[in-house]
């Protein structure tokens, strides 16, 4: 007669584990939310109230009451978009950086990793050289769908062969699918001035000349990778014990990896889209963010989400501050910040496999 020891655990597809590490506690984790939503908030109105002219936060306060006077203008026709549209951008980002590393088990792992951010810059590139594109609202369609086909290109060449999409065989094939459309891009902003003119600008990644209606645009897909990637929190925790644990845990290890890469290539595609291609937030990030909630997918998502934005703001900001009266990209700024935090993570030992 069986004992009781024999028999199997109860629901164990419904919920799983946490990761065998020693988690965050409760209190600790909220201490956690409770700091990034203060600096995020700081953040949105330090985006509102300086730039090129620093104004008080009445007068931001003012303009978001609906007041016409003074520099109301420019804080809701000008630097409103913006912040929305900084917002979108790093939240999408924070959250897809989360997911990649988790999905790939990669610490470098971020939402280029799988090619979307190559093939975003592809289909800009292509249409303004092939097709003579001029208007931002016109190849950032482009951009999104050239960095969602790169993004599926990666993970079926990953997906092939033995042991189907292992963390190994995704990084190398987005690695692959990265270089070759980056030499695509090359030749073709190499072989025309105009392309050459107008990639530019986009490529080093910026908030500025944007308004509400192109952050509108790309807020559904950003929405559905949002809700993809939240959904995913407990399935990526099973996933890091390992794929052979997770399956016995009933995670369809597959379907999760698939369902991840979707949300990444939707989150990235639109970010891309909307801003270029924005360095170091997806990296930088997660890892954080990791320090404060611990490893559960759970937490780590939606902070990372909450992070990302705060520090694309932030990167914002002080390309404001330190070029008056003109203005560094956010991009460049991101870069300058991400990589010695990533020389220090080398330094400390801290990139080693992502498997919690």
């Amino acid at each position: 007669m069986p004992s009781k020891l024999d028999a199997p655990p109860a629901n164990t597809a419904a919920t799983a584990p946490d990761p065998p590490s020693r988690p965050a506690s409760s209190a600790r984790r909220g201490t956690a939310v409770a700091i990034l939503l203060a600096a995020l908030a700081v953040a949105v109105f330090a985006s509102l109230a300086i730039g090129t002219k620093n104004l008080a936060l009445s007068d931001v306060f003012a303009a978001l009451g609906g007041s016409r006077e003074g520099d109301a203008v420019v804080v809701r026709d000008l630097r409103v978009p913006r912040t929305l549209l900084g917002l979108l951008v790093g939240l999408a980002l924070g959250v897809a950086g989360a997911v990649a590393q988790d999905i790939t088990r990669n610490p470098l792992g971020d939402p280029g990793l799988i090619g979307v951010s190559a093939g975003g810059a592809f289909g800009v590139a292509a249409s303004i050289g092939l097709l003579g594109l001029t208007s931002p609202y016109e190849y950032v369609w482009f951009a999104f769908l050239g960095g969602a086909l790169a993004g599926l290109v990666a993970y079926l060449v990953g997906g092939t062969g033995y042991g189907g999409a292992t963390p190994a065989k995704l990084a190398l094939a987005g690695a692959a699918v990265t270089a070759l459309l980056e030499a695509f891009t090359s030749a073709l902003v190499l072989l025309d001035v105009r392309t050459l003119d107008q990639y530019r600008f986009w490529a080093v990644g910026s908030l500025a000349g944007r308004d509400t209606d192109l952050g509108m645009r790309l807020l559904p897909f950003v929405a559905v990778g949002l809700v993809l990637a939240l959904a995913l929190g407990g399935r990526l925790n099973a996933l890091a014990l390992g794929d052979d644990l997770a399956s016995t845990l009933g995670t369809r290890v597959k379907t999760t990896r698939i369902l991840g890469a979707v949300a990444v290539i939707l989150l990235t595609g639109s970010a891309v889209a909307a801003a270029g291609p924005i360095t170091f937030v997806g990296l930088v990030v997660p890892h954080i963010v990791r320090a404060f909630t611990g490893p559960d997918a759970r937490w780590l998502i939606p902070c990372s989400g909450l992070a990302g934005a705060t520090l694309t703001l932030g990167s914002d900001v002080v390309g404001r501050v330190v070029a008056r009266p003109g203005e560094l990209e956010v991009g460049v700024v991101t870069a300058v910040l991400g990589a010695p935090f990533l020389i220090a993570l080398v330094k400390r030992g801290k990139l080693k496999e992502h498997s919690r």
